[in-house]
């Protein structure tokens, strides 16, 4: 019989303490991963002895770096749960802004909004979830984005709002014949030296493709905001996630297009993470 289900919890926090800030959560969601059982129903048993051989594996991935979305496959994001495939960008909390700032502006609909980059289909999906007259179209270059966007807007049932196109940006489109009232993109703005700063986690696992954008991390940046304003209707929102330190550019690059009512959002940690323009109207 295999030890009680508190011990090898406390051996997997151990082994996981060099290479996770949070090694209690990550053994628990792991174990309960293996044993198919909820993260709740796993601690409210934790004196009794089960078998999970295929913990000893999910730990050694964990100790590769590996993110704990590729393991266990998914990531809450805006309080519902999105599949996750390695090496489409994990969904983070500060995208969450992102998604915040659009729905305040098309929540009462009816609303047409594109998404570029979409991943793994985060932004898209919780977006047309919660604004139910709402049409979104997500586009992303990587075919196994596209699927896996498709795949998330079915698990949550806004499959007939997400319309989804493998494209560039927005070589879909006609310029001008869009009228989209919001261009949402949390796009690559990571600069290409800082790469191998980043931690392990993503360099060992995630798509440089979706992080990396240049010396100073706005090559996509400039490009969504250049062409952006051919496809909205005016008075309409183009929403950005930027890198810490890049707004005071952003804001005058979105100047310099024409751009109004020119703002950003800060994240939890105080950075100005959402840059936010309108097309005059």
């Amino acid at each position: 019989m295999s030890e009680p289900l508190a011990a090898r919890l406390r051996a997997a926090e151990m082994s996981l303490a060099d290479v996770s800030e949070s090694a209690r959560l990550d053994a628990e969601l792991l174990l309960a991963h293996a044993l198919g059982w909820s993260r709740a129903e796993m601690l409210s048993r934790l004196r009794e002895c089960h078998d999970s051989p295929q913990f000893g594996e999910l730990l050694r991935r964990r100790r590769n770096h590996e993110p704990i979305a590729y393991i266990l496959g998914e990531r809450e994001f805006f309080s519902m749960v999105f599949s996750v495939e390695r090496p489409l960008l994990v969904p983070r909390p500060e995208t969450e802004h992102l998604v915040e700032a659009c729905l305040d502006d098309v929540k009462d609909g009816p609303a047409r909004v594109v998404d570029i980059g979409t991943g793994v289909g985060c932004v898209a999906v919780s977006i047309a979830a919660l604004a139910k007259r709402t049409q979104v179209v997500a586009v992303d270059v990587a075919l196994k984005a596209t699927t896996m966007t498709r795949h998330n807007a079915a698990r949550h049932g806004v499959r007939d709002r997400v319309h989804v196109l493998a494209a560039d940006g927005f070589e879909a489109f006609t310029p001008g014949g869009g009228g989209f009232d919001a261009v949402v993109s949390n796009p690559p703005y990571v600069e290409t030296s800082a790469w191998e700063t980043l931690p392990p986690a993503i360099r060992l696992h995630e798509d440089p493709g979706a992080l990396l954008a240049g010396p100073d991390g706005l090559t996509m940046i400039r490009r969504i905001i250049a062409e952006a304003g051919r496809y909205l209707r005016p008075g309409g929102l183009l929403a950005l996630e930027i890198g810490m330190g890049q707004y005071r550019t952003v804001r005058a690059l979105l100047e310099k297009h024409g751009y109004v009512s020119i703002t950003s959002r800060r994240d939890l940690a105080g950075i100005e993470r959402i840059a936010l323009g309108r097309k005059p109207g």
